[in-house]
């Protein structure tokens, strides 16, 4: 019996504030808060934030979620260019069909674009979601418990009407799961 193919998983993470969010977070959401306080994932102390988009990148694509549903492109290939971070999730046996017709139904249920909400229901969901279907693995709490976290400080609270309103979806994308790239 030949041993499955193995597909390789990762996890691209980008920084959409380009740093500007590490660099103020201690001045908006305060020394010592969960979100600027802990230990980063380098060991060092000191401000972590960073307004994050991340995907999955399998099969020799790229795929994520945003306010117009599951989009997928080459690797590094939308607007927001190359990644800051890529975090290799594991290895999947997962083949491509499968894959796209599990996306397919995300697409069609849990990852409507009229879904999306920038705290509870959005792309770095989309990755831990299909990162666990894939490998079994989640993605880093670091980016999963940011939302929680900047939402527990004050600063946090008072934006919130504010950014509840934001839908996100990173130009250069080709929707996943619906006729020629019809919304």
């Amino acid at each position: 019996m030949e041993p499955p193919n193995l597909y390789p998983v990762k996890l691209y993470v980008y920084d959409l504030s380009k740093g500007l969010a590490r660099r103020l977070s201690p001045i908006m959401l305060g020394e010592g808060t969960g979100v600027s306080g802990k230990f980063c994932r380098d060991g060092k102390r000191g401000p972590r934030v960073r307004v994050g988009h991340t995907s999955i990148v399998v099969h020799k694509d790229e795929f994520f979620f945003g306010s117009g549903g599951i989009s997928s492109c080459s690797p590094g290939g939308t607007l927001l260019g190359p990644p800051d971070t890529v975090v290799d999730v594991g290895n999947t046996e997962v083949t491509e069909e499968i894959f796209l017709e599990y996306l397919s139904s995300l697409g069609e249920s849990l990852f409507r674009g009229e879904a999306y909400n920038l705290f509870e229901h959005n792309c770095n969901t989309f990755s831990n979601e299909v990162a666990q279907f894939l490998t079994g693995r989640k993605i880093p709490s670091y980016i999963t418990d940011l939302p929680s976290e900047v939402l527990s400080t004050p600063f946090g609270q008072a934006l919130r009407p504010f950014l509840d309103s934001i839908q996100i979806q990173p130009p250069g994308g080709n929707s996943v799961g619906r006729p020629n790239g019809q919304s």
